[in-house]
């Protein structure tokens, strides 16, 4: 339905508005993220995408806005903020900061909260800044102004820092929520494994996000570890003892952290054995090491498709994303 008084025409597909927060560290994790999960990725912090992605599955997205509404001018917006029906809920309005914008384009602090307000003020409704209906967001974007519903991610992963056991090679989880996402963009109906899944990092990030994920180690002694980290986040999901080399069935996605310490040394022999395991029982692996492996991939009979570094100071994990 087209408006004429207000020459408002609906979207006739939804669009999403994703900001984005990460270290210079994490910008090329971050940039594999994006282009897994939307296709396209973005060069500042903001990425507008036709894609809808929970916030909480990306340790890098900070809010998603719905958007509703766009608009030239704010005076513009403001008409069509009124068209909106609460229907008796209440609301808040989040003014949504865009960093990529100029130093001169940017809002200040006041400026914001003005223009909160004043949005507020052309929506028929109550306000309740605590524990609101409905909460919207505002922002600037490209030159106009959008508004729709406002979701800000929880930060899932954080909480998972305080499992009850801790491996000191493992990844944190902020990296394992990232790889996951990396893996497995589109969870519906994929069968995956963490063949060598070790205290349960992965695991416990990708059964978090509903992900149909089982883990399996040749470990014995660090598996109980596993399996109490799972329950200590109400989580379930199969752990077993066996040997990479011993499985049969047929997985769509494999994530493979290799072993690389002191007590877990591995020969590219090795390697190549692990690798060609899971060519055979996997369609598509997300390889996590600290050293080269381009020609034992492909030794294994693996394409490249993607990759990107992880790094931690002067440590750094290699992302490699393969078919």
């Amino acid at each position: 339905m087209f408006d004429v008084a207000l020459g408002i025409t609906p979207q006739k597909e939804p669009a999403y508005i994703y900001t984005y927060a990460y270290s210079e560290d994490e910008r090329s994790l971050c940039a594999l993220e994006m282009r897994s999960l939307f296709g396209e990725m973005s060069q500042s912090n903001v990425l507008e995408s036709f894609v809808k992605i929970d916030p909480n599955r990306s340790p890098f997205i900070k809010e998603r806005i719905t958007v509703t509404y766009t608009a030239e001018s704010l005076e513009e917006l403001f008409l069509q903020v009124e068209t909106l029906q609460l229907c008796g809920a209440t609301f808040k309005v989040t003014y949504v900061k865009n960093n990529g914008q100029t130093k001169s384009e940017k809002a200040g602090f006041e400026k914001r909260r003005s223009i909160e307000r004043e949005i507020g003020l052309h929506i028929h409704g109550k306000a309740d800044l605590r524990q609101p209906d409905r909460w919207f967001g505002v922002m600037n974007v490209n030159g106009r102004w959008v508004f729709g519903e406002y979701l800000k991610s929880e930060s899932v992963w954080f909480r998972h820092q305080k499992k009850p056991n801790g491996y000191s090679t493992a990844l944190n989880t902020r990296v394992a929520r990232a790889v996951v996402n990396i893996a497995i963009p589109n969870p519906s109906g994929i069968k995956a494994i963490d063949p060598c899944c070790g205290i349960g990092t992965v695991l416990v990030e990708a059964r978090s996000m509903g992900i149909n994920m089982v883990g399996s180690d040749r470990n014995q002694l660090i598996l109980p570890g596993a399996r109490e980290n799972m329950a200590y986040f109400g989580l379930t999901g199969e752990i077993t003892e066996r040997d990479i080399r011993d499985i049969t069935n047929h997985y769509d996605v494999a994530i493979i952290d290799l072993p690389y310490n002191l007590c877990s040394v591995i020969t590219a022999e090795e390697q190549l054995e692990i690798l060609q395991s899971a060519r055979r029982f996997a369609t598509r692996v997300v390889v996590v090491t600290v050293e080269p492996i381009d020609e034992i991939l492909i030794n294994a009979r693996f394409s490249i498709i993607d990759r990107a570094v992880a790094k931690k100071g002067l440590f750094i994990r290699e992302v490699l994303v393969c078919n």
